[in-house]
Formats: C-alpha cells, sequence, structure tokens
C-alpha cells in the first residue's frame, strides 16, 4: 500500500487502515442486484475492446455475485437495448452503440458514439453549483461573482455570511439555482467547502483510527511493523500535553475562549456526514436552553460548535448529552435542519448519535475515583485565550 499524506493525521489513518485489513475487518458492502443499467454500460465497454460474444459474455457475468440469478430474458433486454435502444429508443441512432458483426462478435461499429463513451468512462459527476450574484432592488439581479456548490449554499439561512472571492458576503434569497448576497461587514464568516474534501471516513476506519491512537498512546505498536510510528510519536506526545487523546471509550471535549466567541471541540471520529448531523442537532438543541447564536464547523475526526455568547460549555454539553434517552431523536433531528437540508437528513447516520452519546452520559469523568463531572485536565492559557478540557467515559477509562 503506499500513501501520500498531506498531514499527519493521515498517517493514523494509513496504520488504522493496514491493521485492520490484517485483522480482517473489511467495510461491510451490499452487493446490488442486478442492476441493468452498469451491465449495459459493460456491454458496450467489452464492445469497445476485442468485442464480446454473446455466451461467453453471459457465462462470465453469471459468475459475478450481484448477477448470479440473471435471466435470460433480462439478458436478452440488456442486448437489444445496446443494439437498437430497446422497444422505446430505436428510433435513435445514438442508442445503436453494440451489434453483432458477421461472425458474431458484438462491436461498437460507429467511431463518434465509441469517442463518447470512452470519454465518459470513469466521469464523476460533482454536487449541482450554483450562480452568485449580487442582490438588486428590482429583484432581478445584479453583476455574477461565480458559482459555488449547491450543498454549501443550502447549509445557509438569510442572513448568514461567508467568503467568496475575498469579500464578505450576505445570503439574502435564493430562487431556482441563483444565491442572492450582498456585502456584508462585521460579521463571522463561514467558508465554502467544496466537493473533493467531502468523502467521509467510514465507520469501520473511524474506529481503527482511535483504537490506533489508543495503541500509540499505551505503547502497544510494534515498531517494526509500524514504520509510521517515529512521525506519529511527536503529534501524540504534544496532543497529550495539551489536551488528551480520544480513546474508544471516552469522547473528548475542548473549550477555547478567543476573541470570536466560545469554541467547543468535540472528537467523536465519526466522519465528516455524521459530525454535520451532530453539530447541528447539538445546536437545536443547546438553543432550546440557551439563547444563544452558534457556529458549526466539521471535518472527519470531529466537530466545532462556536456560541457567540458567553457560555458554561461544562455545564450545558453533560445536561445536553443526558437528555438523549429522553428525547426524540427523529424530531429534534428535522428541527435541526433547515428546509433545504432535509432532504438529506436519513444520510447522517442518526445512529452515530447515539452510539456516542451513549458513551458520554455515563457521567464519569475520566478521573478516576469521582463521581461528578469536573474539569479533567488542567487549564492552558494561550495568548489570552483559555483552553479548557474535559472527557467523559468509563470510570476507568484512561484519555
Amino acid at each position: 500500500m503506499t500513501v501520500v499524506p498531506t498531514h499527519s493525521l493521515e498517517l493514523v489513518e494509513s496504520v488504522a487502515a493496514r491493521q485492520a485489513a490484517l485483522a480482517g475487518r473489511i467495510e461491510a458492502r451490499d452487493s446490488p442486484d442486478k442492476p441493468l443499467d452498469v451491465l449495459v454500460q459493460h456491454l458496450v465497454t467489452v464492445a469497445l475492446g476485442s468485442g464480446f460474444r454473446e455466451s461467453d459474455l453471459l457465462a462470465e457475468v453469471r459468475a459475478t455475485w450481484a448477477y448470479r440469478a440473471l435471466t435470460d430474458d433480462e439478458w436478452r433486454w440488456c442486448l437489444d437495448f445496446v443494439r437498437n435502444g430497446g422497444g422505446t429508443l430505436s428510433a435513435y441512432p445514438d442508442y445503436r452503440r453494440a451489434m453483432p458483426d458477421d461472425d458474431g462478435v458484438w462491436r461498437v461499429p460507429d467511431a463518434r458514439l465509441a469517442r463518447r463513451h470512452r470519454m465518459s468512462v470513469g466521469t464523476i459527476v460533482s454536487d449541482a453549483t450554483m450562480q452568485v450574484r449580487y442582490w438588486t432592488r428590482g429583484g432581478s439581479g445584479g453583476a455574477s461573482l461565480g458559482t459555488v456548490e449547491e450543498g454549501f449554499i443550502a447549509r445557509l439561512a438569510p442572513g448568514d455570511c461567508f467568503l467568496f472571492g475575498g469579500r464578505l458576503l450576505e445570503l439574502v434569497r435564493t430562487q431556482e439555482m441563483t444565491a442572492y448576497v450582498r456585502r456584508a461587514t462585521g460579521k463571522r464568516p463561514a467558508v465554502p467547502r467544496w466537493n473533493g474534501g467531502k468523502m467521509p471516513l467510514s465507520t469501520e476506519l473511524a474506529d481503527a483510527v482511535v483504537a490506533t491512537l489508543d495503541a500509540v498512546q499505551a505503547g502497544g505498536l510494534d515498531p517494526a511493523a509500524t514504520p509510521e510510528l517515529p512521525l506519529i510519536q511527536p503529534l501524540v506526545a504534544l496532543q497529550m500535553r495539551w489536551s488528551a487523546l480520544p480513546t474508544p471509550d471516552t469522547l473528548l471535549a475542548e473549550t477555547l475562549h478567543s476573541r470570536e466567541g466560545w469554541h467547543l471541540f468535540l472528537y467523536p471520529f465519526a466522519g465528516r456526514s455524521v459530525h454535520l448531523g451532530l453539530g447541528s442537532l447539538l445546536a437545536w438543541r443547546l438553543g432550546q436552553k440557551v439563547p444563544a447564536t452558534f457556529s458549526v464547523a466539521v471535518n472527519d475526526y470531529g466537530l466545532e460548535l462556536l456560541a457567540s455568547a458567553p457560555l458554561n460549555w461544562e455545564q450545558w454539553l453533560p445536561q445536553v448529552l443526558a437528555e438523549e434517552r429522553h428525547r426524540d431523536l427523529a424530531a429534534d433531528v428535522m428541527h435541526s435542519l433547515t428546509p433545504a437540508n432535509c432532504r438529506c437528513v436519513v444520510s447522517a447516520r442518526s445512529h452515530a448519535w447515539r452510539d456516542w452519546c451513549s458513551r458520554a452520559i455515563r457521567a464519569r469523568p475520566r478521573v478516576r475515583g469521582s463521581c461528578r463531572p469536573r474539569r479533567a485536565c488542567s487549564m492552558k492559557s494561550f495568548a489570552n485565550t483559555t483552553r479548557a478540557i474535559f472527557c467523559w467515559g468509563k470510570p476507568n477509562a484512561r484519555c
């Protein structure tokens, strides 16, 4: 396995992935059942190469798990589709993509169709983009500033600010595929994120990363089998000196007061998509108790909540987590999202909230022998800011 890391934590990911693979902890994947659209594309791709004979390719296709129960009628339908578009598209020449020659070998006879198919192989369609335009009094829109991904705009509400092209802009409204904005001053902006950075950690890999960090802390990794260890140890030592490490049994929380506001950092290690849902949910639940405005930022390792007003995170976070047993999770998730985001609520894997919430609300600090939540690590002062570290988990857990 060759790894080209862009930061130190990706070295931890590489160790975790290798150890999980050696231990046989492979991510489960449900195979689709006879996806005929994929099979049709495969027929054209094979026909573009050396071609295929019907009986030979049918035997090869049926040897795969997804097409093990492919019937003769379904096979014939796929052949008819690539030959003349089936019964619906037979009048269109563009759908006559492959046909047998005199020797019974299926090939693509049209060079134009062959070139188009080759250019489309491997294409990944990005998120839809929206035009960003200045708002005018007439509502028709002013100068165009560029485009931004729809997924980013969907997270904003009218009045929210974001940075775009070096300008601080305020969202006025969205209409069709256009976001109308105006200049803003003095507000904390969001920063657009793009599709290339959205692929989240899987559940299995995230769990393996936390286990690897725990093993590094405990000295449980074999240096001979872990060439990345000399590069990982300084990062772990620095984190332990300043704060603590998350473990499989504990949830690490860090607080920081800066000129931007009162920060809370949580490290569930559940992946970017889950953290986005968790951050919105926590912000909504806290907002029912404390009159404050929250900003949410996420990555694959954790999430940040930023409060604009003073907030005692040590007081309120355990209360919010402890209420999980008495709350309607589905209703709270729906309330925490904007209408534009409601269509993707299911993808946030709500069961992950219960998983890490259940281990966080045991109401046991990481310091042994204590029975009340309290600050468990020392206070650090960095340039007039205060960083407090506290962690909940099992009474005998290391953190």
